[in-house]
């Protein structure tokens, strides 16, 4: 009878203990945020590396970045903006320079290779999903025009970077904002990727990248977005479009509260960025995805408290339960050993 009651205890105590580990998986990173932020740097390849770059450290500092994922092969806009937004490769897409401008039809839905705003789409029809790019390509050609993304066109990056600072700051703040500046860029096409103006436009580049993220923590957001940094290519003298290292390598960070502090390792793409984002906001990526969430990335959150994160108090409940029953059962069968039944 002794046995068959400590046999008892010990079933209970590890249900109980199961029950604590399914509660410990909702620390992961899977649909972990409620916004993603993603800045697209035209050209900006490995350049944050080249310079001084503040805004981008401080960002940066304890989360994860690489200054050479891997472009599509050929360095060309639209096959990578296209890659990363809709996670597969410049041979499944097709995107080109030429036949998403605005000479073509925008694109629907009803096409293959949905972009990642399809899907949250699907997932969310109540978001607010906002696309602001200074190439008009991306909101023409790339990105459906059937999902109700609020789609911004301005001919300054500038005004680009003053309505995504205005979109962060409404009350309906964007579950998936996707932003493209275009003038680094411009200076390369202009007077090369080795040129002062084209590494002065990259400094441009990170103040921008301060003043949207500043937005972002104003707003108190940062504790539930990621925020993640990507360049299409890079630029070599004469600009892009070939397959050499400078303009075949490119920024790829993420920031957010379960992101590791940690360099993201080789065989990571620019195109990854699309299995990121759908990953943070709990939306399984489609199967025919190549894009990866890379190994490493998330880990628990550094900033996990009650208040950000309401399942911690269940979890600490049971843990303490746990630990009373184990004393209670130790008790239990302590006695058993005076006791005859």
């Amino acid at each position: 009878m002794k046995k068959l009651i400590s046999l008892a205890l010990a079933l209970m105590l590890l249900l109980s203990c199961v029950s604590v580990s399914f509660a410990a998986e909702s620390y992961n990173s899977f649909g972990a945020y409620e916004h993603v932020f993603i800045i697209g740097i035209d050209g900006a390849g490995a350049a944050f590396s080249k310079i001084d770059s503040p805004n981008f450290d401080r960002i940066f500092a304890d989360n994860a970045y690489t200054h050479e994922s891997v472009t599509e092969y050929v360095t060309i806009s639209a096959n990578n903006w296209g890659s990363i937004l809709t996670g597969v490769d410049y041979e499944t897409h097709g995107f080109t320079n030429e036949n998403t401008d605005y000479k073509q039809p925008q694109r629907g839905s009803d096409t293959p290779n949905n972009t990642i705003f399809y899907y949250v789409r699907q997932a969310d029809p109540n978001a607010k999903l906002v696309s602001a790019s200074h190439w008009m390509n991306i909101n023409h050609g790339i990105i459906e025009n059937d999902l109700g993304v609020k789609k911004i066109w301005r001919q300054s990056d500038p005004m680009i970077v003053d309505e995504v600072v205005s979109n962060i700051q409404s009350f309906n703040v964007p579950k998936l904002m996707f932003v493209q500046l275009d003038d680094a860029d411009h200076a390369a096409h202009t007077y090369g990727g080795y040129s002062d103006e084209y590494y002065d436009a990259i400094k441009t580049m990170d103040k921008n990248l301060g003043t949207i993220y500043d937005a972002i923590e104003a707003k108190g957001l940062m504790k539930n977005s990621l925020f993640i940094v990507v360049a299409d290519h890079g630029e070599n003298e004469n600009g892009h479009g070939g397959q050499s290292r400078d303009e075949s390598v490119a920024v790829l960070a993420v920031a957010g509260h379960s992101v590791n502090k940690t360099q993201l390792g080789e065989g990571v793409h620019n195109r990854d960025v699309s299995a990121i984002a759908l990953y943070a906001l709990g939306i399984e990526k489609p199967e025919h995805f190549i894009s990866q969430v890379p190994d490493g990335l998330f880990g628990e959150s550094r900033e996990k408290t009650v208040a950000e994160n309401p399942a911690t108090a269940e979890d600490k409940m049971q843990q303490l339960f746990v630990t009373l029953f184990v004393r209670f059962a130790n008790i239990i069968v302590g006695l058993f050993d005076f006791i005859e039944i």
